[in-house]
C-alpha cells in the first residue's frame, strides 16, 4: 500500500520527465501554412507606408533613417528604391541596425521575394531567409512595383538558429531555450513568466490542455500572441497553430524532434 501511494504521489513528476516535448525541435519550413490575410505596401520616390504594420509606418524613401514610434524592437526606418522592381528596408534600434529585407518583384509583377537578415532579438548571429508572396491587389498607378497587396505563398528558406527550439520539461512546468538567445522557465499555472535574452521583454503563460500546451505571450500588458504545440502520436513531429492577435491572423506548421 505504502509503495502504491509512493507511486501515485511521484507518478506526475515521473511522467513528466519523459514528456514527449522533451528534446530539440526544428520547424519545417515547406509545412508553413502563410495567413491568408495579404501585406500591403506603398513605395514611390517619395514615400514608403506599410498600412498593415502595427502601428502602420509611413516614411521618407530617400534612403536616411526616419524615426518611428510605437515599434518595440525598433526606432527608424530607412527605404531606398535599388531599381524599378527592387527595393530595401533597413530598421535600426539605437542606431544599431537589427533588420534588413531586401523586396524584389518579378518580371510579370505577380510574385515578391523578401530575403531577410533578422537580429531583432538580439542574437549575435542574424536569422536569414526568404518568403514569397503572391500580388493580390492592384498596384497602384505611378507607384514602385512592390506596391500593393500580397498574400504569403510559401516560405522559401530560413537558417536554422531561426527554427530551432529545445524544451525541458520540469515540475509542473517547461523551460524553452533558442540559439538566438530567448530562454524561459514558466509553470502551467497560467502566471506570466519572463522570455529572457528577449529586448521587447515579452512575457510568456503556459497552460496544459490535453495532450497539448498553450502558450500565450504578451508584452505591456496585450496579449500578442497565442500558440498550440501538440505532439504527434509517434512523438516525432510537433503540430503548432500560430495565432497572431494583434494582426487577426493564423500561421500552422510543424516541428520535427532532432
Amino acid at each position: 500500500m505504502k509503495k502504491l501511494l509512493l507511486i501515485l504521489l511521484f507518478a506526475p513528476c515521473m511522467l513528466f520527465a519523459q514528456t514527449p516535448f522533451d528534446g530539440t525541435w526544428m520547424a519545417k519550413v515547406d509545412t508553413a501554412q502563410l495567413p491568408k490575410k495579404p501585406e500591403v505596401y506603398f513605395l514611390d520616390k517619395d514615400t514608403y507606408r506599410c498600412s498593415t504594420c502595427i502601428p502602420k509606418i509611413e516614411v521618407k524613401a530617400d534612403g536616411s533613417d526616419q524615426k518611428v514610434t510605437g515599434h518595440t524592437y525598433y526606432d527608424t526606418v530607412s527605404a531606398r528604391i535599388v531599381d524599378d522592381n527592387t527595393a530595401e528596408i533597413t530598421n535600426k534600434k539605437d542606431g544599431k541596425t537589427v533588420y534588413t529585407e531586401t523586396d524584389a518583384v518579378s518580371s510579370d509583377g505577380n510574385m515578391l521575394s523578401t530575403k531577410f537578415s533578422d537580429q531583432t532579438g538580439g542574437n549575435k548571429e542574424p536569422v536569414t531567409g526568404e518568403i514569397v508572396y503572391k500580388r493580390v491587389g492592384k498596384r497602384p498607378a505611378g507607384a514602385h512595383a512592390i506596391s500593393g497587396s500580397w498574400r504569403g505563398e510559401k516560405v522559401t528558406s530560413v537558417s536554422n538558429n531561426g527554427l530551432t527550439v529545445t524544451y525541458q520539461g520540469t515540475e509542473n512546468g517547461l523551460k524553452m531555450t533558442a540559439p538566438t538567445g530567448q530562454s524561459y522557465d514558466a509553470k502551467f499555472d497560467g502566471k506570466d513568466y519572463p522570455i529572457d535574452g528577449d529586448p521587447g521583454h515579452t512575457m510568456v503563460s503556459l497552460k496544459r490542455i490535453g495532450d497539448s500546451v498553450e502558450e500565450t505571450d504578451k508584452r505591456d500588458g496585450k496579449v500578442i500572441g497565442v500558440s498550440r504545440m501538440t505532439v504527434s502520436a509517434d512523438g516525432k513531429t510537433i503540430d503548432v497553430v500560430f495565432n497572431d492577435k494583434r494582426q487577426g491572423t493564423t500561421m500552422t506548421y510543424k516541428m520535427e524532434k532532432q
